[in-house]
C-alpha cells in the first residue's frame, strides 16, 4: 500500500504529472513542497502465533494470588466501615414502621375500648336480659365474697 500522500498526488493530480526533485508542477508559477516521508512504503508482514506457546512464569503466579488477597481485604475492610451505618439505617427504618404500627394499634385499641364500653353498658345490659327474659335472683341465692380474702382460694391473705 502506499504512502496517504502518494493517494492524495493520484486524487488531487488530474494532469497526471509526476513528481519531480521534491517538488510537484501544478502550473509553471506554482511550486508545492513535497509532503514529510512521502517516498516510504509501509509494508505489513503478517505473523503467525498459534505454534508460539506462553513460558509460564513462577512469579506471577505469586503476584495474582497476593492481588486477590489484597482485595479481598479491601472488599472487606469496606464492608466493615460501611456496615455500621448501613445498619443504623435499616434500624431507622424499623423504628418509624414500629412507631407506625403502635399508632395504629393504639387506635384500635381506643375503637374496641369505645365498643366495649357500649357493648357493657347497663342500659343494653338491661335491654339484653328483658330480650332474654332473664330475671334478679332471690335475695337467699346471692352469696357476697369477702373483700380482704383471696378470691380463689376463698381465704383470707396471709399477713392480714
Amino acid at each position: 500500500m502506499a504512502a496517504l500522500a502518494n493517494v492524495y498526488n493520484r486524487l488531487f493530480d488530474r494532469e497526471g504529472q509526476q513528481i519531480r526533485g521534491g517538488a510537484r508542477k501544478t502550473e509553471e508559477s506554482t511550486r508545492v513542497r513535497a509532503f514529510a516521508n512521502e517516498d516510504i512504503y509501509f509494508y505489513i508482514k503478517r505473523i503467525d502465533n498459534s505454534g508460539v506457546v506462553r513460558e509460564a512464569d513462577p512469579k506471577a503466579r505469586g503476584v495474582c494470588w497476593k492481588l486477590i488477597g489484597s482485595a479481598g481485604a479491601a472488599v472487606i475492610l469496606l464492608i466493615a466501615v460501611l456496615l455500621p451505618s448501613a445498619y443504623s439505617l435499616l434500624a431507622g427504618y424499623q423504628i418509624q414502621s414500629l412507631k407506625q404500627e403502635q399508632a395504629r394499634l393504639a387506635d384500635e385499641q381506643a375503637t374496641l375500648e369505645l365498643q366495649e364500653t357500649q357493648l357493657v353498658s347497663p342500659a343494653r345490659m338491661e335491654q339484653l336480659a328483658k330480650e332474654q327474659q332473664f330475671i334478679d335472683p332471690p335475695a337467699q341465692k346471692v352469696v357476697y365474697l369477702n373483700q380482704g380474702g383471696a378470691v380463689a382460694m376463698n381465704t383470707e391473705i396471709a399477713g392480714k
